[in-house]
């Protein structure tokens, strides 16, 4: 895994925050805390503290707006999944894509339009990798 990417995984309570922003835009803690309310009951201390912890990590960013903190997100949806698929890739399967692939296709139910999609983002790929070479 590349340096500075492995602080961007985030846990499943900073995936949940990141959702309402992502969905939102930008939130308050107590926008975000009314919007996880029904899956996640959360002190608005609590969500006030990852918030900060994610600003640390560069994840999100903030704006004062009256006497509030208005937080928006730096890092995307992609990136996010990204950066726990490549710690994922890497941890557990020391980098061996086929390994994961494989691990993937056998762990659940795979339909024709899923292997489809996936034969189609194989073929782009070699694509883009034949036109790097040119």
């Amino acid at each position: 895994m590349r340096q500075g990417k492995a602080k961007r995984v985030l846990s499943g309570l900073q995936l949940a925050i990141m959702e309402v922003l992502w969905n939102a835009g930008e939130a308050t803690v107590g926008d975000v805390q009314e919007a996880l309310a029904g899956s996640r009951p959360l002190a608005q201390s609590t969500i006030a503290t990852v918030l900060s912890r994610l600003e640390r990590k560069r994840v999100v960013a903030y704006r004062t707006e009256r006497r509030q903190y208005v937080y928006r997100p730096l890092l995307s949806a992609a990136e996010a999944r990204g950066s726990a698929l490549a710690e994922v890739a890497d941890g557990v399967f020391g980098g061996d894509l086929p390994g994961l692939v494989s691990a993937l296709l056998s762990s659940r139910d795979v339909d024709a339009g899923d292997l489809d999609r996936v034969r189609a983002l194989i073929e782009a790929k070699e694509r883009e990798l034949a036109e790097a070479r040119r």
